[in-house]
């Protein structure tokens, strides 16, 4: 995953790009970059690996050189960017949220016009600088932002840094969300609202799927109007959204808190406590607390210093390194109860493997994991995210092969939670993790919960469904 934070200001805006791209961190933990424009100085960049460090103190020695009255900056789980780059339609930065399924399908016809790539990601292709590209076939930036959205399949949202302006293009579908923030004399664009706030910035104007605004530090435009049409993630709200970010001026925390409510209802357990697994899964405990009156405790305390998310790694040993090492269980709160325990998703299964063994040594009776969204179960084909990039590490799919043994094909069935398949799916993720019970979000409470029509909303790896 990645998000990025543009900035437009009467006086200098380092400061708040720095910050503002800082509020990203938990979308990413690869590679970071900024890149400013100032009419004295011209174009400034600096790019840094997140493997080793974290975003502040990467970029705290470059502050001092950086000067700029627009800048943007991102935090992603990919490619190094922003890129600068000079072409026909000037000298401008890059930088892009996507995922491009038919990057070497697109490479290729580039490559058979004698086009050359200077940027690596990976090994590969840079997807950033194949949609530079992209944008440089044609005669303006808003006609080369609508071939980007022509070209590619998967999704891809922009900032452009140029010289009077910065451009947000939202991905056509909207999968993924731009924010305008404005406060005096400055004016922003986020994948975050969460970075508002403590720069002083109010939520202006959501962007609308495949809309492209240009924004100074006097205002913004829009330059092409917005689709009927949206699919933005479902998962922003269950997981990947920080807890006071809106989308769609829907809050994070409240969905959250509504899942929770909901999966209550569904419910009949007695039990001593109930717990959010941290940090995603307190906002749908507190739901479930409150609408069940079983107490809220804390049988796990999170060391947030040093630890980051289990899913991000890309190594297995260091997932399962980092999920261990980041909850400390507390004894005292749970030898000899029956707690029920909240959480945003089962992925894998890393993290509650060692969740688990580490609460049975605590001495607790009964574990009785309720999950904020259905099983995952089909690979997310629109974003970049981490956890599913094999899919058959997947808890959900390494029950099915277990039943099926074999790889199975049609997991439509096990997507209904009507079918025996299901059931008999979860019962053996149940027996995997070693949980007193186990039970998953209705597709449909969760998309209530939201507070959008489903048509509106991808919910791609649950059901199968979305548009391509």
């Amino acid at each position: 995953m990645s998000g990025f934070f543009g900035a437009a200001s009467a006086n200098d805006c380092v400061s708040d790009v720095f910050y503002g791209t800082d509020y990203h961190s938990h979308l990413g933990t690869k590679r970071a970059g900024m890149a400013f424009f100032s009419k004295s100085e011209g174009y400034q960049r600096a790019i840094h690996s997140l493997e080793d460090g974290y975003f502040r103190n990467k970029f705290e020695n470059d502050m001092a050189g950086f000067k700029g009255e627009s800048g943007i900056g991102i935090i992603s789980d990919t490619e190094a960017q922003p890129l600068v780059i000079f072409s026909h339609l000037g000298r401008f930065a890059l930088t892009t949220v996507a995922k491009i399924n038919n990057i070497d399908e697109l490479a290729e016809r580039f490559l058979a016009q004698k086009k050359i790539f200077s940027e690596t990601s990976q090994g590969g292709i840079n997807p950033t600088e194949l949609v530079s590209m992209l944008i440089c076939e044609k005669d303006s930036f808003l006609e080369g932002i609508e071939n980007v959205f022509h070209s590619i399949e998967g999704s891809c949202s922009i900032l452009i840094l140029n010289e009077e302006s910065i451009l947000a293009a939202r991905d056509k579908l909207g999968r993924t969300p731009i924010v305008v923030g404005k406060k005096k004399g400055a004016y922003c664009a986020a994948s975050e609202t969460s970075s508002f706030s403590n720069l002083d910035y109010e939520t202006e104007y959501y962007l609308g799927p495949g809309e492209i605004v240009e924004i100074t530090h006097k205002g913004y435009k829009t330059l092409r109007a917005p689709n009927e049409e949206m699919q933005i993630c479902a998962f922003f709200w269950v997981y990947y959204g920080y807890p006071t970010s809106f989308y769609e001026g829907i809050n994070v925390d409240v969905c959250r808190y509504n899942c929770g409510s909901k999966l209550a209802r569904r419910d009949r357990l007695n039990a001593d406590f109930v717990a959010g697994i941290p940090d995603s899964g307190l906002g749908h405990a507190i739901g479930y607390s409150h609408e069940t009156k079983i107490p809220l405790m804390r049988p796990y305390a999170k060391y947030t210093p040093t630890w980051p998310r289990s899913f991000m790694p890309q190594n297995q040993k260091m997932r399962d390194l980092v999920a261990k090492m980041k909850l400390i269980p507390n004894s005292a709160l749970t030898s000899g109860k029956s707690g029920v325990f909240l959480d945003d998703s089962i992925v894998r299964g890393t993290q509650l493997k060692d969740n688990v063994k580490d609460l049975h040594d605590a001495g607790i009776r009964e574990i009785h994991m309720r999950i904020a969204c259905p099983p995952l179960i089909y690979p997310c084909e629109f974003l970049n995210f981490s956890r599913s990039r094999n899919t058959l590490e997947l808890a959900s799919r390494k029950a099915i092969l277990k039943l099926e043994g074999k790889e199975e094909t049609d997991f439509s069935k096990y997507a209904d939670p009507d079918t025996q398949e299901y059931a008999n799916m979860v019962e053996q993720i149940r027996k995997d993790l070693n949980l007193t019970s186990l039970k998953f979000q209705k597709l449909d409470d969760l998309v209530d919960a939201i507070g959008l029509p489903k048509e509106k909303l991808c919910t791609h790896c649950w059901d199968g469904s979305s548009h391509f």
